[in-house]
């Protein structure tokens, strides 16, 4: 990215070969990710504490939303991009932690691997069979849909609502992790369905209610949307660990069952999904809410309310998960 063909400007060579690199950079992010993502089911070996890697996790996503909108935004203010991405490049290489962390059974006392791998075809067919996987996708799409079209459009929509996007956002992220340990609090007492309905909730009303807030006037907004950013904190940290705790649990599940490990695939196909619904609601009706140079619109003044029915939606399809995940991290109140 740091090589420009031609300096003058937007030119048909320029977007041909930053279109390359962008298929090089999101398959090498793509293939990076999911590696990632599949060290989850390495690392830890219980339920709890595959919950406890997502919570950690989320709490890491949080940290790095508020490094790219509020201290990225200051940096931008007075620096090009590049500089901007330069610096905070060496973040990436905390991503090596988790291969120093891998629990390898040991080939010098004779000790054998029970787990097999198997092909990427294999792998697919493996994962679309497992049914509770399948409806988890749906109910994760919608989820999706929702979260990302308030994230991808918050600079726009605060912008056009006369918000100021700085503090409502800390106050969203600020106490995420009071808001997660309340979650799993909630999950160790009701279970996982419970858990996760009541951050959908939280997450739609918040929506529903910074959109009541946009209607107010100076400074009542502001007062009002703050206060939506700290009940919406009590749902978006959870909403990124299910992105984690869910698919990694279903394959320790499957890896026990069947002796076959297959938790990057299961990730892979999550993270199509993500795609997929990240690409409609910021691709598609983020734009169209937003218009066009020639012709803006104001629908962007509807985008919190159309996210609230996406999770909404997700709240809905949660009736098709099994018991077996909604279940998933109650704890016997004789075994506290």
């Amino acid at each position: 990215f740091l090589v420009i063909p031609d300096p003058s400007g937007a030119t048909l060579g320029n977007t041909v070969y930053y279109g390359i690199v962008l298929c090089l950079f999101y398959s090498a992010y793509t293939l990076t990710m999911v590696t990632y993502y599949a060290t989850f089911t390495e690392i830890v070996e219980t339920e709890e504490q595959r919950s406890f890697i997502s919570n950690v996790k989320s709490v890491c996503d949080i940290v790095y939303f508020i490094i790219g909108f509020v201290a990225g935004r200051a940096m931008l203010n007075g620096m090009n991009v590049r500089p901007v991405a330069l610096i905070v490049l060496p973040l990436a290489c905390t991503m090596l932690i988790p291969l120093f962390m891998i629990k390898e059974h040991s080939n010098l006392e004779g000790e054998k691997v029970t787990v097999k791998t198997v092909g990427l075809f294999s792998s697919l067919r493996h994962t679309l069979r497992n049914r509770t996987y399948v409806i988890w996708m749906v109910v994760y799409f919608f989820m999706t849909f929702g979260l990302q079209l308030f994230l991808g459009g918050i600079n726009e929509y605060f912008s056009f609502t006369g918000m100021n996007m700085i503090y409502i956002m800390m106050a969203a992220f600020a106490p995420v992790p009071l808001t997660l340990w309340l979650y799993n609090k909630i999950m160790r007492r009701w279970g996982f369905g419970v858990a996760f309905r009541y951050i959908l909730v939280v997450f739609s009303v918040c929506m529903l209610g910074t959109f009541g807030a946009s209607l107010l006037d100076d400074p009542a907004k502001n007062v009002a949307a703050i206060l939506g950013g700290v009940v919406c904190s009590f749902a978006i940290g959870a909403l990124f660990a299910v992105a984690y705790s869910v698919p990694s649990q279903l394959a320790a599940e499957e890896e026990e069952r069947t002796g076959i490990s297959n938790s990057a695939m299961y990730f892979a196909v999550q993270g199509l999904f993500s795609g997929v619904a990240s690409g409609i609601a910021t691709g598609i009706v983020l734009v169209a809410l937003k218009g066009t140079e020639e012709n803006p619109s104001n629908g962007i003044f509807y985008m919190t309310p159309i996210a609230a029915v996406g999770t909404l939606v997700a709240l809905v399809c949660t009736v098709f998960l099994p018991k077996s995940i909604l279940k998933m991290g109650k704890k016997d109140q004789n075994n506290k």
